[in-house]
Protein backbone atom coordinates (compact mmCIF):
# COMPACT_ATOMS: atom_id res chain seq x y z
CA UNK A 1 0.00 0.00 0.00
CA UNK A 2 1.44 3.37 -1.03
CA UNK A 3 0.43 6.58 0.67
CA UNK A 4 1.44 9.84 -1.02
CA UNK A 5 0.21 13.36 -0.80
CA UNK A 6 0.13 15.14 -4.12
CA UNK A 7 1.41 18.47 -2.81
CA UNK A 8 4.06 17.10 -0.44
CA UNK A 9 7.71 17.91 -1.13
CA UNK A 10 8.75 14.73 0.63
CA UNK A 11 9.33 11.62 -1.47
CA UNK A 12 6.90 8.80 -1.44
CA UNK A 13 7.68 6.10 1.04
CA UNK A 14 6.91 2.47 0.61
CA UNK A 15 4.95 1.66 3.74
CA UNK A 16 5.35 -2.06 3.32
CA UNK A 17 9.06 -2.29 2.62
CA UNK A 18 10.10 0.70 4.75
CA UNK A 19 12.58 1.80 2.05
CA UNK A 20 12.67 5.42 0.92
CA UNK A 21 13.85 6.98 -2.29
CA UNK A 22 16.84 9.34 -2.65
CA UNK A 23 17.43 11.75 0.25
CA UNK A 24 15.66 15.05 -0.01
CA UNK A 25 17.87 18.05 -0.74
CA UNK A 26 17.66 20.91 1.73
CA UNK A 27 18.47 24.54 1.09
CA UNK A 28 18.67 26.08 4.57
CA UNK A 29 22.36 25.19 5.29
CA UNK A 30 25.23 25.57 2.77
CA UNK A 31 27.39 22.49 2.37
CA UNK A 32 30.78 22.62 0.54
CA UNK A 33 32.68 19.72 -0.93
CA UNK A 34 36.16 19.91 0.61
CA UNK A 35 39.19 18.47 -1.14
CA UNK A 36 41.23 16.11 0.99
CA UNK A 37 44.45 17.78 2.12
CA UNK A 38 43.44 21.24 0.84
CA UNK A 39 43.89 22.80 4.30
CA UNK A 40 46.87 20.72 5.39
CA UNK A 41 50.52 21.70 5.70
CA UNK A 42 52.63 20.75 2.68
CA UNK A 43 55.56 19.95 4.99
CA UNK A 44 54.14 18.03 7.97
CA UNK A 45 50.74 17.20 6.34
CA UNK A 46 48.85 18.23 9.48
CA UNK A 47 45.55 20.09 9.31
CA UNK A 48 45.92 23.88 9.46
CA UNK A 49 43.63 25.86 11.74
CA UNK A 50 43.95 29.62 11.88
CA UNK A 51 47.21 31.25 10.78
CA UNK A 52 49.13 29.78 7.88
CA UNK A 53 52.06 30.64 5.60
CA UNK A 54 52.96 29.98 1.98
CA UNK A 55 56.37 28.46 1.21
CA UNK A 56 57.09 28.82 -2.51
CA UNK A 57 53.30 29.21 -3.05
CA UNK A 58 52.51 26.05 -1.06
CA UNK A 59 50.50 26.18 2.17
CA UNK A 60 52.39 25.58 5.41
CA UNK A 61 51.66 25.82 9.09
CA UNK A 62 53.37 28.43 11.25
CA UNK A 63 55.62 25.91 13.03
CA UNK A 64 57.04 24.48 9.79
CA UNK A 65 57.53 27.95 8.32
CA UNK A 66 59.54 29.09 11.33
CA UNK A 67 61.57 25.88 11.33
CA UNK A 68 62.44 26.29 7.64
CA UNK A 69 63.43 29.91 8.18
CA UNK A 70 65.89 28.86 10.86
CA UNK A 71 67.30 25.96 8.83
CA UNK A 72 68.17 27.93 5.70
CA UNK A 73 71.94 28.74 5.77
CA UNK A 74 72.82 32.39 5.45
CA UNK A 75 75.40 33.54 2.92
CA UNK A 76 78.47 35.10 4.51
CA UNK A 77 82.00 36.23 3.71
CA UNK A 78 83.44 33.16 5.44
CA UNK A 79 81.33 30.82 3.29
CA UNK A 80 82.46 32.59 0.12
CA UNK A 81 86.12 32.42 1.16
CA UNK A 82 85.81 28.66 1.79
CA UNK A 83 84.16 28.22 -1.60
CA UNK A 84 86.95 30.16 -3.32
CA UNK A 85 89.60 28.11 -1.51
CA UNK A 86 88.00 24.81 -2.48
CA UNK A 87 87.42 26.02 -6.03
CA UNK A 88 91.05 27.12 -6.44
CA UNK A 89 92.23 23.70 -5.29
CA UNK A 90 89.90 22.01 -7.76
CA UNK A 91 91.11 24.31 -10.55
CA UNK A 92 94.73 23.34 -9.88
CA UNK A 93 93.76 19.66 -9.87
CA UNK A 94 91.82 20.15 -13.09
CA UNK A 95 94.78 21.91 -14.71
CA UNK A 96 97.04 19.00 -13.75
CA UNK A 97 94.51 16.49 -15.11
CA UNK A 98 94.15 18.36 -18.41
CA UNK A 99 97.93 18.69 -18.80
CA UNK A 100 98.64 15.04 -17.93
CA UNK A 101 96.09 13.80 -20.47
CA UNK A 102 97.54 16.08 -23.13
CA UNK A 103 101.15 15.12 -22.42
CA UNK A 104 100.41 11.38 -22.17
CA UNK A 105 98.32 11.17 -25.32
CA UNK A 106 99.96 13.92 -27.33
CA UNK A 107 96.48 15.25 -28.07
CA UNK A 108 94.53 18.16 -26.63
CA UNK A 109 91.27 16.47 -25.64
CA UNK A 110 88.75 19.24 -25.14
CA UNK A 111 86.23 17.01 -23.38
CA UNK A 112 88.44 17.13 -20.28
CA UNK A 113 87.21 20.70 -19.79
CA UNK A 114 83.79 19.25 -18.92
CA UNK A 115 85.36 17.36 -16.04
CA UNK A 116 87.23 20.49 -14.94
CA UNK A 117 84.00 22.50 -14.81
CA UNK A 118 82.30 19.77 -12.80
CA UNK A 119 85.22 19.56 -10.36
CA UNK A 120 85.29 23.32 -9.77
CA UNK A 121 81.52 23.59 -9.31
CA UNK A 122 81.27 20.67 -6.91
CA UNK A 123 84.26 21.84 -4.88
CA UNK A 124 82.85 25.34 -4.45
CA UNK A 125 79.47 24.00 -3.33
CA UNK A 126 81.26 21.73 -0.87
CA UNK A 127 83.14 24.69 0.57
CA UNK A 128 80.08 26.95 0.84
CA UNK A 129 77.80 24.29 2.28
CA UNK A 130 75.42 24.43 -0.68
CA UNK A 131 75.24 28.22 -0.92
CA UNK A 132 75.41 29.72 -4.36
CA UNK A 133 74.68 32.85 -6.26
CA UNK A 134 76.01 35.18 -8.88
CA UNK A 135 79.43 35.76 -7.30
CA UNK A 136 79.93 32.01 -6.86
CA UNK A 137 79.01 31.43 -10.51
CA UNK A 138 81.38 34.10 -11.83
CA UNK A 139 84.23 32.76 -9.71
CA UNK A 140 83.58 29.20 -10.93
CA UNK A 141 83.72 30.38 -14.55
CA UNK A 142 87.03 32.18 -13.98
CA UNK A 143 88.58 29.15 -12.28
CA UNK A 144 87.41 26.77 -15.01
CA UNK A 145 88.63 28.97 -17.84
CA UNK A 146 91.99 29.57 -16.18
CA UNK A 147 92.55 25.86 -15.49
CA UNK A 148 91.70 24.77 -19.04
CA UNK A 149 93.54 27.55 -20.86
CA UNK A 150 96.72 27.61 -18.77
CA UNK A 151 96.99 23.82 -19.16
CA UNK A 152 98.21 24.59 -22.68
CA UNK A 153 101.50 25.85 -21.17
CA UNK A 154 102.70 22.55 -19.62
CA UNK A 155 101.36 20.69 -22.67
CA UNK A 156 103.45 22.92 -24.95
CA UNK A 157 106.51 22.51 -22.73
CA UNK A 158 106.06 18.73 -22.79
CA UNK A 159 105.86 18.71 -26.58
CA UNK A 160 108.99 20.86 -26.80
CA UNK A 161 110.92 18.51 -24.51
CA UNK A 162 109.84 15.50 -26.58
CA UNK A 163 110.97 17.17 -29.79
CA UNK A 164 114.35 18.08 -28.27
CA UNK A 165 114.88 14.50 -27.13
CA UNK A 166 114.10 13.27 -30.62
CA UNK A 167 116.64 15.70 -32.11
CA UNK A 168 119.42 14.88 -29.63
CA UNK A 169 120.81 11.76 -31.43
CA UNK A 170 120.96 13.59 -34.76
CA UNK A 171 122.59 16.66 -33.27
CA UNK A 172 125.23 14.55 -31.49
CA UNK A 173 126.26 12.89 -34.76
CA UNK A 174 126.48 16.22 -36.51
CA UNK A 175 128.58 17.61 -33.67
CA UNK A 176 131.24 14.94 -34.17
CA UNK A 177 131.70 15.83 -37.86
CA UNK A 178 131.96 19.57 -37.21
CA UNK A 179 134.32 19.58 -34.22
CA UNK A 180 137.41 20.34 -36.33
CA UNK A 181 135.68 23.12 -38.26
CA UNK A 182 134.37 24.70 -35.06
CA UNK A 183 137.84 24.71 -33.55
CA UNK A 184 139.16 26.71 -36.51
CA UNK A 185 136.21 29.09 -36.45
CA UNK A 186 136.67 29.69 -32.73
CA UNK A 187 140.20 30.96 -33.33
CA UNK A 188 139.03 33.18 -36.17
CA UNK A 189 136.15 34.59 -34.16
CA UNK A 190 138.29 35.40 -31.14
CA UNK A 191 137.67 38.85 -29.72
CA UNK A 192 139.96 41.49 -31.16
CA UNK A 193 141.24 44.06 -28.63
CA UNK A 194 139.51 47.40 -29.02
CA UNK A 195 136.57 45.98 -30.97
CA UNK A 196 133.09 46.49 -29.51
CA UNK A 197 131.13 43.41 -28.50
CA UNK A 198 127.39 42.87 -28.84
CA UNK A 199 125.44 43.53 -25.62
CA UNK A 200 124.00 40.46 -23.93
CA UNK A 201 120.23 40.07 -24.08
CA UNK A 202 118.42 41.29 -20.97
CA UNK A 203 117.94 38.65 -18.31
CA UNK A 204 114.30 37.93 -17.38
CA UNK A 205 113.32 36.97 -13.87
CA UNK A 206 111.43 33.79 -13.13
CA UNK A 207 108.37 35.80 -12.13
CA UNK A 208 108.24 37.67 -15.43
CA UNK A 209 108.68 34.43 -17.39
CA UNK A 210 105.85 32.77 -15.48
CA UNK A 211 103.62 35.78 -16.03
CA UNK A 212 104.38 35.75 -19.74
CA UNK A 213 103.57 32.02 -19.98
CA UNK A 214 100.34 32.54 -18.02
CA UNK A 215 99.24 35.26 -20.45
CA UNK A 216 100.00 32.98 -23.39
CA UNK A 217 97.98 30.23 -21.73
CA UNK A 218 94.97 32.48 -21.10
CA UNK A 219 95.01 33.53 -24.76
CA UNK A 220 95.52 29.97 -26.07
CA UNK A 221 91.79 29.20 -26.72
CA UNK A 222 91.65 32.19 -29.08
CA UNK A 223 95.09 31.59 -30.60
CA UNK A 224 93.95 28.12 -31.69
CA UNK A 225 91.64 29.79 -34.22
CA UNK A 226 94.65 31.04 -36.17
CA UNK A 227 96.59 27.77 -36.08
CA UNK A 228 93.66 25.41 -36.74
CA UNK A 229 90.27 27.16 -37.14
CA UNK A 230 88.19 23.99 -37.36
CA UNK A 231 89.56 22.21 -34.28
CA UNK A 232 89.96 25.53 -32.50
CA UNK A 233 86.25 26.23 -32.90
CA UNK A 234 85.29 22.76 -31.65
CA UNK A 235 87.56 23.10 -28.62
CA UNK A 236 86.14 26.52 -27.82
CA UNK A 237 82.56 25.22 -27.96
CA UNK A 238 83.45 22.35 -25.61
CA UNK A 239 85.09 24.86 -23.27
CA UNK A 240 81.85 26.88 -23.23
CA UNK A 241 79.96 23.74 -22.23
CA UNK A 242 82.41 23.18 -19.37
CA UNK A 243 81.89 26.77 -18.24
CA UNK A 244 78.13 26.25 -18.33
CA UNK A 245 78.46 23.17 -16.11
CA UNK A 246 80.39 25.19 -13.53
CA UNK A 247 77.79 28.00 -13.78
CA UNK A 248 74.84 25.68 -13.19
CA UNK A 249 76.43 23.81 -10.29
CA UNK A 250 77.17 27.01 -8.38
CA UNK A 251 73.59 28.31 -8.51
CA UNK A 252 73.05 26.78 -5.09
CA UNK A 253 69.78 25.61 -3.63
CA UNK A 254 66.58 27.14 -5.04
CA UNK A 255 65.51 30.25 -3.11
CA UNK A 256 63.05 29.74 -0.28
CA UNK A 257 60.22 32.30 -0.53
CA UNK A 258 58.07 32.43 2.63
CA UNK A 259 54.96 34.63 2.53
CA UNK A 260 52.63 35.31 5.41
CA UNK A 261 51.19 35.04 7.89
CA UNK A 262 47.68 34.81 6.44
Amino acid sequence: MRSCELRSVLPCRDMQSGEGTKPTPQFETAEFQTEPGADSCSVCHQQIAGTYYRINSRMSCAACAERLKASVPKDSHAAFVRAVTYGAGAAVAGLALYALVGIATGLVIGYVSLAVGWMVGKAMMKGSGGLGGRRYQLTAILFTYAAVSIAAVPIGIGEYVKSKKAQTPQSSRRAQTTDDGQAGNAAANAEVPGEETQPAPPHRSIGSMLGYLALLGLASPFMDFWSDPFHGFIGFVILLVGLRIAWQLTRGHPPLVIDGPF
